[in-house]
């Protein structure tokens, strides 16, 4: 095939030499020449122009792999008109040497991106990733005195999460605590659970209750799922930059201080991680990714809730904990402009909160 692409090759060189006028008739040579090529090989062909002498574009074939070539396959002139992948965008050329970020690391060791405000370009993301008609999912758990907090959650959501995307799914052991939220742009789902006595239990239930509902359910109406905590308020447009396969966001306490200050330091526990193997301390919030990626991390997560709960161990922060242990080298890493906390002072690093606890009297609920 090799020898055969080299000759025909040769060919199209000689007959480009011979064409130096362009005429249509020379045309309809030039194509009765290339329609001598074996089937098997695939015709890209460009049509050329020639303005004040000077050529364009020029016609070019490549060899067809057997598993995607077939004998229905014809060779025939087709003029092909420019395929535009993304809407002409105009910007601002992006500096090799002058990186938006100076002040905080922007990428992992193992090349993920760390999302901060000012390294990345909306227009440009939403023009990639808005024709491919995704559907967002969205699980948080509004668990007894916990409901009082769905209503801004939701209504927060609709303005400034994914807009247009999102599917959201509430669970909770109180359904007729839920009010009534009108979404536009999204639709809202109750899933009843059981009641259970401890916010451990509770935590433990998380995981499982995310692992059926994806076996059952979600994995058929979403192509991304995020598991946020139901006491957060969006305050500022969280968008197309947060996607990626694994998802998490940097723990808003842990995100400048020493291995050795990460919270599971138990070595019992199914969710320990030694001080050589940590890198950024995920924050138990937020979490997401694709439906599988999200599925497979869940049961995990759930099974060693449970075998530490059989050895009667308990992991420092339960999921939190399985989150920082089992979700290995994540393809995105928020940072903690994505997950903060109200009652910190926000220091010059953070420029803008996009989601943050709510602060709240922990006696109330």
């Amino acid at each position: 095939m090799n020898t055969l692409v080299k000759q025909t090759c040769s060919q199209l060189k000689l007959l480009l030499k011979i064409c130096a006028s362009f005429s249509e008739d020379l045309w309809k040579i030039l194509r009765r020449s290339l329609s001598a090529l074996p089937l098997k090989m695939v015709l890209c062909y460009h049509r050329i122009t020639a303005r004040n002498g000077k050529v364009h574009s020029l016609p070019y074939y490549l060899p067809c792999p057997e598993s995607i070539c077939n004998d229905s396959m014809k060779l025939q002139y087709i003029e092909e008109k420019l395929i535009q992948l993304f809407p002409q965008l105009f910007y601002q050329q992006p500096g090799v040497l002058a990186p938006k970020r100076q002040d905080v690391l922007t990428v992992t060791p193992w090349l993920a991106p760390i999302i901060w405000e000012g390294i990345f370009n909306s227009e440009i993301l939403d023009s990639a990733y808005r024709p491919l008609n995704l559907t967002i999912g969205v699980t948080a758990f509004a668990i007894g005195k916990y409901t009082r907090f769905v209503g801004h959650f939701l209504e927060s959501a609709e303005k400034l999460f994914l807009k247009g995307y999102w599917v959201n799914y509430i669970f909770t052991d109180s359904p007729e605590a839920i009010p009534n939220v009108w979404l536009q742009s999204g639709r809202f789902i109750i899933v009843p659970i059981k009641k259970y006595p401890s916010w451990q239990d509770i935590s433990m239930l998380r995981m499982e209750a995310i692992n059926k509902h994806i076996a059952e359910t979600s994995y058929q109406e979403v192509d991304y799922l995020f598991c946020l905590n139901i006491d957060i308020v969006f305050y500022n447009a969280w968008g197309s930059e947060t996607l990626g396969d694994t998802v998490v966001a940097i723990h808003p306490a842990y995100f400048n201080v020493p291995q050795s200050l990460f919270p599971e330091r138990s070595s019992s526990s199914a969710a320990y991680i030694p001080d050589e193997e940590g890198d950024f301390c995920r924050g138990g919030a937020m979490f997401g990714g694709l439906i599988k990626k999200v599925y497979e991390f869940a049961k995990i997560c759930h099974m060693t809730i449970l075998m530490d709960k059989a050895n009667g161990i308990m992991a420092a922060w339960q999921e939190e904990s399985n989150l920082n242990r089992h979700f290995h080298k994540p393809s995105t890493v928020l940072s903690p402009e994505y997950l903060w906390d109200a009652r910190k002072q926000k220091p010059p690093e953070i420029h803008l909160i996009c989601f943050s606890t709510v602060d709240k009297n922990y006696r109330e609920i």
